[in-house]
This record gives structure tokens, C-alpha cells and sequence, in this order.
């Protein structure tokens, strides 16, 4: 595989500067300042495959599923493992489904293996029995975002337990959080658990799927209690402060780093009649609406793949541009409601601006209620500040990497 090449060659140059001249203290200081690459889990072969071997392997993935340029299904394939079945995430196994859109089981195309989808109803994501009675342990290998209100970890989650009620195992190949550098955001009132909010989490929760995954083993938060048989195969070089660029989108609307690093604020645009841009060549990095009033902005959501029947559909919104934001400045905001109660208050809706979705989102009853008080967003951040710091003290057994 790709790291044990670079490992070679890392050692073989050791030996060839023994051999010749010493390096220079200067050349010393510049190598040791250059990051490491990040090297994820399911790269990391040599920790897993011989534990897969003579197993009816389960693998939940998707299209970010990927070791350099083939998927970790094919890798699993070629060296023996016996995949029997695919578990698919919203968007479905190759990614390309709308959000929320029903995804159908099926076969895999390429491979003809099955795939049953755990977003194929509207009824409790368990695979059926006939399913988990044919495999022996669960692989999950998939890109997170870190998000609360991002469905991959639910549908983790959801095969924990199952994984739980029939006794089978679960292997985590761990990947970057590209949000794993804070903690952000109320810890959710669990009266408002939904598809898009499982556990009692910040909305920024700073943790790999490794680390959530022993998190709920750990805090009990599988549904019958106890905790499943769990192994994570963790990421190499890679830290909560480490800057980790997905080399693949993780779903179709967030398309860049920019998108991703603002999704934690513009998300909640979802539960209102404001477009965050569905339908445009810059989702999640703008907001509109036909009646703003005084923008020089404007924009038109189109059907397109990805967004087939978006917010304000061929209407022009005016609004904002956030794409003149730089990344830090997006990171260091963290949860920003300014993008929020801007629109809320041009459009002069009260209380019609939300949709009942916007409680499952932010996970508390009360913050709807501030907005339309006139709060601040900076005095509405400050509600959250000791949820924050609960969550960093429970979540700290849990943490595999480094926090810098």
C-alpha cells in the first residue's frame, strides 16, 4: 500500500545521509517543521484485513470511502475478505442522491454486491434480521464532517445498535474531522432527537467517528444499554489541530473547505424559507430570499443533480455572498446566528421565518424564542458556553488523538 512505500523511502534516505554528509542544522529544522501527511485509518491495512479474514465483512461506506484512488471496498476485495453486504448513508453508496431523498437497497453496480440502504424509509434505520443474521462484523469507513445535524454518524450509530442486538462486531476506519479543531454549539435536548440529531452532543462535537464511536459505547448510549463488541483502526499524523483538506466532497452540496467550515451556520437556513444557495454553483456560501430588501447580491436556484427541487426554486433571491470569507475567519467563528437573524429580521416574518425543523437542528426549544426577542448573537452563543464545556471534560477518555 501507499504508506508502506513512503516508509521505505523515508528510510532508505535515513540511511543514504548516514552514509554521506550530515544535514545541516538548518535542513534539520525545516524538515521537522513540515506537517506529516495524514494517513487514514482504512489506508492502514496491516492493522485490519487479518482481522476480516474468514469473516462475512458488513461495509458501511460511500463514495468517500477511499484509499488514495480506490475505494476501500475494492482493497478488501482484492485481498480475500469476503464483503457480503453494503450498508448506504444518505446520498446513497455512491454519494450522488439528494439530502433526505429515499434511497433504494439494491446492487452495487461495479461489484454486484448487495446494498441495503439505511435511508430507504421513513421507519427506524435497523437492518432487517434475514441481513445481519448472513454477517459477522460491521466495517464502517465513511467522511464525517462533524456535525450534529450531519447524518452519517446517526447512521453509525443506528448500526451500533444493531451490531449490539445481534452480536455482531463493529470496526471503525477512522478519518479527519475537518471541524475537529473546536466544540461549538448546545448539547441537544434529547426530546428533540431526529435523523439529524441522535445523540446528547454539542452541535460541533470536535470528534472523529473512532472517537464517537467509543464515546456511545463508553456513556451507554446504545439503545439496550451495554456496548458493542468495538475496535477503531485510528488515522496516523493527524491531530485535533491538524488542518485535513478532504480530498473528496462528502456530500453533494458541500462542494469545498469554505462550505464545510460554514455549514455550522448556515445549516439552520434549512428550517426557514431562506435559500443557502441548493441549486447554485455555491451552496451553504450564500443566503437569499425573493423579498430582501437593499442587497446587491442576487442569485437563482436551478434543479440541478444534487438539488433537484431546491428552496425558492427559479425564483431570484437577493441576499449575501459569504465567499469573501477566509477560512480561518469561518473557523474561528464557529457557530455564527448573525447570517440568521439578519434574514429573520429583513423579512419580517415572525415566527412563520421557522419550520418546527429548526428545534431538531440547534436542539434546544428556547432559541427560537431569543431570536424573536431581539438576542444577539453573540448573547444567544453565550447560552451554550457551559455545554461546552461539560462536553470537552465528558468527551476526554474518549479522545484518541492529541487536542494540539
Amino acid at each position: 500500500m501507499k504508506h508502506y512505500l513512503k516508509t521505505f523511502i523515508i528510510a532508505g534516505a535515513a540511511v543514504l545521509g548516514a552514509c554521506t554528509a550530515k544535514a545541516t542544522s538548518a535542513d534539520n529544522a525545516a524538515e521537522a517543521s513540515e506537517p506529516k501527511e495524514v494517513i487514514v485509518g482504512a489506508e492502514r491495512t496491516d492493522l485490519y484485513l487479518d482481522k476480516l479474514k474468514d469473516k462475512r465483512v458488513a461495509l458501511f461506506s460511500n463514495h468517500t470511502g477511499k484509499i488514495g484512488d480506490k475505494h476501500t471496498l475494492d482493497v478488501m476485495l482484492e485481498n480475500g475478505i469476503n464483503v457480503v453486504t453494503l450498508f448506504s448513508p444518505e446520498h446513497g453508496f455512491r454519494g450522488d442522491a439528494d439530502a433526505g431523498e429515499h434511497v433504494a437497497s439494491g446492487v452495487d453496480g461495479p461489484t454486484g454486491i448487495p446494498i441495503a440502504s439505511l435511508y430507504d424509509s421513513k421507519q427506524e434505520r435497523m437492518p432487517k434480521a434475514e441481513i445481519m443474521d448472513g454477517i459477522d462484523v460491521i466495517v464502517c469507513d465513511i467522511q464525517d464532517v462533524g456535525l450534529r445535524f450531519y447524518t452519517y454518524y446517526c447512521s453509525m450509530v443506528d448500526l451500533m445498535n444493531a451490531a449490539k442486538k445481534y452480536g455482531k462486531e463493529f470496526m471503525v476506519l477512522d478519518r479527519p474531522n475537518p471541524n475537529g479543531m473546536y466544540v461549538d454549539g448546545p448539547i441537544l435536548d434529547m426530546k428533540y432527537e431526529s435523523g439529524v440529531g441522535r445523540l446528547p452532543i454539542p452541535t460541533v462535537h470536535g470528534m472523529t467517528l473512532g472517537e464517537l464511536a467509543k464515546m456511545v459505547n463508553g456513556e451507554g448510549w446504545l439503545r439496550e444499554g451495554g456496548e458493542v463488541d468495538l475496535s477503531v483502526i485510528p488515522c496516523d499524523n493527524y491531530t485535533h489541530a491538524t488542518r485535513y483538506r478532504l480530498p473528496i466532497a462528502p456530500s453533494p452540496n458541500l462542494r469545498d473547505m469554505l462550505a464545510i467550515y460554514l455549514y455550522p451556520s448556515t445549516c439552520y437556513f434549512e428550517a426557514t424559507p431562506v435559500s443557502l444557495g441548493r441549486g447554485t454553483d455555491f451552496p451553504f456560501l450564500v443566503y437569499g430570499h425573493p423579498d430582501m430588501k437593499n442587497r446587491d447580491f442576487e442569485f437563482t436556484p436551478r434543479s440541478v443533480p444534487g438539488a433537484k427541487n431546491p428552496p425558492q426554486l427559479d425564483k431570484l433571491c437577493h441576499g449575501v455572498d459569504l465567499r469573501g470569507i477566509s477560512e480561518e475567519e469561518a473557523i474561528a467563528q464557529g457557530i455564527n446566528f448573525e447570517y440568521l437573524i439578519d434574514a429573520y429580521r429583513d423579512l419580517g416574518m415572525g415566527d412563520k421565518f421557522f419550520r418546527s425543523f429548526f428545534e431538531l437542528l440547534i436542539g434546544r426549544g428556547d432559541i427560537r424564542q431569543m431570536i424573536e426577542d431581539g438576542k444577539s448573537a453573540a448573547e444567544i452563543k453565550a447560552t451554550w458556553a457551559g455545554d461546552v464545556e461539560k462536553f470537552k471534560a465528558q468527551r476526554a477518555p474518549y479522545l484518541i488523538y492529541p487536542e494540539n
